[in-house]
Parts: structure tokens; C-alpha cells; sequence
């Protein structure tokens, strides 16, 4: 895995306890659970809408020669409306970028 050896596992687990403490570690593991979770969820739902699209696409492409969005960008879009710490992320960093904007 990676090239890390039985050791190292060891070193970064205990670092990680450490660093967030053994309450955490299971709200933690939770909520990464849930993103990745909820990332299989959302790219499963767009390969969906692209098979079932893709004939549709495929008549527009013949009428206008416009190519659809690409997946990743709709994948982006499709994660950031639905996994909610990544949207308050995305909300934080606009307001930051507000923020310099008015000091500079």
C-alpha cells in the first residue's frame, strides 16, 4: 500500500490519535465514510446520466456540433451541492477572497 510498510501504519495512527485524540477518531471515520460515500453516490448517479443522455447528446451533437460538459465538471458541480462541508468550503474561500479583495 503505497510502499508503507507495518511500521509506518503504526507511526501514523498513533500520530493521528494523538493529533485528534480517541473521541474523534470514530466522528472522524464517520464523516469521512459519508463523503466517500456520498462521492460513489454522486458519481454513480452521472455515469447514469450520461448513458442514458448520451442519445440525446448525440442527436444535439448532430444538429448544433456542441459537445456536452465534461464529466468532471459536472461531477463538480454535482458534489459541491450536495456534500455539505465541501460547500461550506467553497462559501469560506469566496469570502475570503471578498475579504482581500476590500484590504487590498
Amino acid at each position: 500500500m503505497f510502499g508503507l510498510g507495518p511500521t509506518e501504519l503504526i507511526l501514523i495512527a498513533i500520530i493521528v490519535l494523538l493529533i485528534f485524540g480517541a473521541r474523534r477518531l470514530p466522528e472522524i471515520g464517520k464523516g469521512l465514510g459519508g463523503a466517500i460515500k456520498e462521492f460513489k453516490k454522486v458519481k454513480k448517479e452521472l455515469t447514469e446520466e450520461e448513458t442514458s443522455a448520451k442519445s440525446e447528446d448525440e442527436k444535439k451533437a448532430l444538429k448544433d456540433k456542441e459537445n456536452p460538459p465534461k464529466l468532471e465538471s459536472r461531477m463538480v458541480d454535482k458534489v459541491l451541492e450536495e456534500v455539505p462541508p465541501v460547500k461550506k468550503a467553497v462559501d469560506l474561500k469566496k469570502k475570503a477572497d471578498e475579504v482581500k479583495k476590500i484590504i487590498t
